[in-house]
């Protein structure tokens, strides 16, 4: 299966560790351009940088927050400046609002309004600024693939505060509005909502809970970063003739067994 992504120009936001560097590599392993944001841990993304070289692709460094919107725009111009527009987005990068998932005692109601406010920003505004920066250029070639990361916590729900999985379910509106608004431009726009997934950067989890999160699988095993990477690299190539607008779940998004604190 020709992916057709030798040379395209692939901007991965988030890909310093976890299933953003797992789908640079895999992008690069294709031969295409994979530009790399990162927010804090520059050291980390150039440690992908070189994997994706390593792997037959080349590699751009560039820092994206998605709690500050213009650096948005800079991101995304800089790559322009650097191999020419964007035809590939995956908005994989994530704010959990501090260093790690929010905890799950916490109550709906102690949770303050520009904490939701903060969340919904930088997870679903940051992302719409990401498509709205890569869009003119994908119009302007006429083919784009937009891949945004959700979570199978957008449909699962999580115990304790919910700004995080609110942000997340609203990625497939805007999916479904963005397939709408880009088709007849050759633009496909899909979404992937990854379950629990097994990555270097995702905080220690009790094993019970891992064992029965791998026993309600169909597979019986829980994805790794590199499942979820490619189902990504298929939705962002030319391999991808005419799916959009979809909600793409991975083997792990099966599960549903106890939640800490749940």
């Amino acid at each position: 299966m020709d992916t057709e992504l030798r040379d395209r120009v692939v901007l991965v936001t988030g890909a310093s560790s976890g299933i953003g560097a797992a789908t640079a590599r895999a992008f690069g392993r294709e031969g295409a351009r994979v530009a790399i944001t990162y927010r804090s841990s520059r050291d980390k993304a150039e440690k992908v940088a070189a994997e994706v070289e390593a792997a037959g692709g080349q590699a751009y460094v560039v820092r994206l927050d998605l709690e500050d919107l213009p650096s948005v725009a800079r991101a995304v111009e800089a790559v322009a400046g650097h191999w020419g527009d964007v035809e590939v987005l995956v908005a994989n990068a994530v704010r959990w609002g501090g260093d790690a998932p929010p905890e799950p005692g916490v109550r709906f109601e102690d949770v303050p309004l520009k904490e939701w406010e903060a969340m919904i920003n930088a997870n679903l505004v940051g992302a719409a600024a990401s498509v709205s920066a890569v869009l003119p250029g994908m119009r302007a070639k006429g083919w784009g693939r937009i891949v945004l990361i959700s979570s199978g916590v957008a449909e699962e729900g999580l115990p304790g505060p919910g700004p995080y999985g609110t942000a997340k379910s609203g990625l497939y509106g805007l999916a479904r509005s963005l397939a709408w608004n880009g088709g007849r431009d050759g633009i496909l726009v899909n979404v992937v909502a990854p379950g629990f997934t097994l990555t270097e950067s995702r905080p220690p989890v009790p094993e019970f809970v891992v064992e029965a999160l791998t026993a309600a699988t169909p597979t019986r095993r829980l994805s790794d970063a590199d499942d979820v990477a490619r189902i990504v690299v298929f939705l962002g190539s030319g391999a991808n003739g005419n799916l959009t607008g979809e909600l793409i779940r991975d083997g792990s998004s099966a599960a549903r067994a106890p939640h800490l604190g749940g």
